[in-house]
């Protein structure tokens, strides 16, 4: 009975073990699995030398830079800063899910791995593109020597990083000209959606208005030049496919989507 009794305390004992071993393994393996490579080979594409220098000290174009920053300090606390704050998470699974409401339903990476293989792989060239042109222009960001509110934490990390072109417009326009390109009959408000999230880095006041103009066109040139690429269009293919299956989940709450469609950005 009792030699019985141990030897089903070992098999379970060596269950156990086998189970958490295999649960290791899977998790060694999910973080050791490589970063996706970007589409484009490294200096295929040179923003800074697509983009304006940023407007001089002095200049009218740094005044409205300026006049910009000082008009939207004033959103403070107001629905539209308050989406400002839930656009400064960046990444896929955040932009699929602020895409949801101009995609006219919800955008799930997990239901959707095509699209969201396409996009991370994107947001590698969006990376590079945009880490060159910051290093060249080396633009501080408008929140440098004053207190006016942000809509996120000051620290050294943010002092210290460039502003121009912005990261955040860039990735956010080019995700919505790619997801343009696979669901055209939502290309108006996808776009809108894009350009607002773009500007969501005015309101939050760590980019100057013209950081992110610039970070359109960055956008516009890197969408250019990724669809000149045979790997990206293929996949691009896959996604549209998927996009067509006829799977779809209904987007946010309506009210939720009607109130983010009214976000502007004042003008000063």
């Amino acid at each position: 009975m009792r030699a019985r009794l141990a030897a089903a305390l070992f098999l379970s004992a060596a269950a156990l073990f086998l189970s958490a071993a295999a649960l290791a393994l899977t998790i060694a393996g999910a973080a050791a699995e490589p970063a996706p490579r970007p589409y484009l080979v490294e200096g295929a594409l040179d923003a800074a030398a697509i983009l304006p220098p940023p407007p001089k000290p002095g200049s009218a174009a740094q005044d409205a830079d300026a006049a910009a920053y000082a008009a939207t300090r004033a959103l403070a606390g107001t629905p539209r800063w308050q989406l400002a704050v839930a656009d400064v998470p960046s990444g896929v699974a955040r932009l699929l899910d602020g895409f949801s409401c101009a995609a006219g339903r919800r955008l799930d990476p997990a239901r959707r791995p095509a699209l969201a293989a396409l996009l991370a792989r994107t947001r590698r060239d969006v990376v590079a593109v945009v880490r060159d042109a910051k290093g060249r222009f080396a633009r501080g960001r408008p929140h440098l020597g004053n207190d006016e509110p942000l809509c996120v934490p000051r620290s050294e990390a943010l002092d210290r990083s460039f502003a121009y072109p912005s990261g955040h417009a860039t990735e956010g326009w080019t995700f919505g000209l790619v997801l343009a390109a696979l669901m055209p009959e939502r290309a108006g408000p996808l776009l809108a959606r894009a350009r607002t999230y773009g500007e969501s880095r005015i309101v939050c006041g760590v980019h100057w208005a013209s950081d992110v103009e610039a970070g359109r066109l960055t956008g516009s040139a890197l969408f250019a030049a990724l669809v000149g690429d045979a790997a990206f269009r293929a996949d691009l293919e896959r996604a549209r496919a998927e996009l067509a299956d006829g799977f779809a989940v209904p987007p946010p709450e309506p009210a939720s989507c009607a109130r983010e469609d009214e976000m502007t950005v004042p003008r000063p």
